[in-house]
């Protein structure tokens, strides 16, 4: 049976908030780069009608082609191996009908819709060695993919996904602190081996990064260099930074000493121009996006609207702790965007197709009944289990 909707169980401050932080996403962009302002507004204006669209749709519907988003998902990751177009060492982009495309954003929203549908299905399953293999089978395509592009920062929030994924689906903790206890030393080895000068796990320049974070003094006018001008960036903005499109000679940004400041380094731009001011609002507006996710993900009527709600959720908490521990030198160099505020149209539509889903899982939230009201088959369960 269709289930009515409620005015009153639409999120309107899920998209207030995400309407502010996009809207600070656009005045960064404009003083980064202004020529890049007025496209990133028409992303925003397509992302909050697909948005919507997806809203008002029953995510339930949608995620029963879970098959047909996971094949197109794999079909478009290998449409970039095939046909991509290469930039900065990486070929990470396809263009379709004229319009350029960057595959691994939308993988991600794609990959939480299909597991979500997937684990719902096999809920009862998922701790036993058959469905586990299975699902491992089925995500390492997606990996592999996205890896080789290279992005090996996609490939980490991926994982990421993934494991938040499984946890919230009903992975067993023993399972858990058993992956831990692998995945650990697991992690250190092979970062001890991917800092050896032979090595060929990554890229020569995905190895410089991560030597240039742990020596910068050495990389300082090289590999280090975008990064400890970030730093300054954010530090010379102070409590209410320069201001939007200022014209100081001694702005980090105007004197062009960082590289796409428009996306990889847009905290320090709004660090710089908005000072600790604009970078705390920018803090708080994720926290609190993150957190409205994982609320709506608690009353979900289903598991796959949970896992859709908490995956969209830590999608925008890991993806802004990377993003602004890079920023700030905590964590080398990945080329993560800022979610909804990067430019880059494929990540801030994909990332409103997404919350889209958030919205649609909050509409359809079971509805409580009237006080004192019990129907004929809960009463008969009730009798049959007071029974047994």
């Amino acid at each position: 049976m269709k289930q009515k909707l409620r005015a009153k169980d639409f999120d309107v401050k899920l998209v207030v908030l995400l309407l502010a932080i996009s809207v600070i996403g656009v005045f960064a962009i404009g003083s980064a780069k202004e020529s890049l302002q007025l496209r990133q507004v028409m992303g925003l204006i397509l992302g909050i009608f697909v948005m919507l669209l997806i809203a008002f749709m029953d995510y339930g519907i949608i995620l029963k082609f879970y098959w047909p988003i996971y094949l197109g998902n794999i079909g478009l990751l290998v449409l970039v191996q095939l046909f991509g177009k290469s930039s900065h060492n990486a070929q990470r982009w396809i263009e379709l009908a004229g319009i350029r495309f960057q595959p691994s954003e939308s993988a991600k929203i794609l990959l939480i819709l299909f597991l979500a549908q997937f684990i719902m299905k096999h809920r009862e399953k998922l701790n036993t060695l058959p469905i586990l293999s299975l699902i491992m089978l089925l995500f390492a395509p997606v990996f592999i993919l996205i890896y080789k592009q290279p992005d090996l920062s996609t490939s980490i929030m991926i994982v990421v996904i993934f494991c938040m994924v499984l946890y919230v689906g009903g992975l067993s903790h023993k399972l858990i602190l058993a992956a831990l206890g692998i995945l650990i030393p697991a992690a250190v080895v092979a970062m001890f081996l991917i800092l050896q000068p032979d090595q060929d796990i990554v890229e020569d320049y995905q190895q410089e990064r991560i030597l240039a974070w742990l020596e910068p003094e050495k990389y300082a006018l090289t590999t280090a260099y975008q990064q400890q001008n970030s730093i300054t960036a954010i530090g010379s903005g102070q409590l209410w930074g320069k201001g939007l499109n200022n014209n100081e000679v001694g702005s980090v940004k105007n004197g062009n000493y960082i590289s796409e400041p428009q996306t990889d380094f847009i905290f320090a731009i709004i660090g710089e121009e908005m000072g600790f001011v604009g970078t705390t609002v920018v803090i708080v507006l994720l926290t609190l996006i993150s957190a409205e996710c994982f609320a709506v993900g608690r009353k979900a009527r289903d598991l796959a609207g949970r896992i859709i709600a908490f995956g969209m959720g830590s999608l925008v908490c890991a993806q802004s702790f990377i993003h602004i521990g890079v920023n700030m030198g905590l964590l080398p160099n990945t080329g993560l965007p800022l979610p909804f505020v990067s430019y880059g149209l494929t990540s801030l539509v994909s990332l409103y197709a997404g919350m889209g889903f958030v919205l649609s899982v909050g509409l359809r939230r079971p509805q409580p009944r009237p006080s004192g009201t019990v129907s004929f088959t809960e009463l008969l369960q009730e009798e049959m289990n007071v029974d047994m």
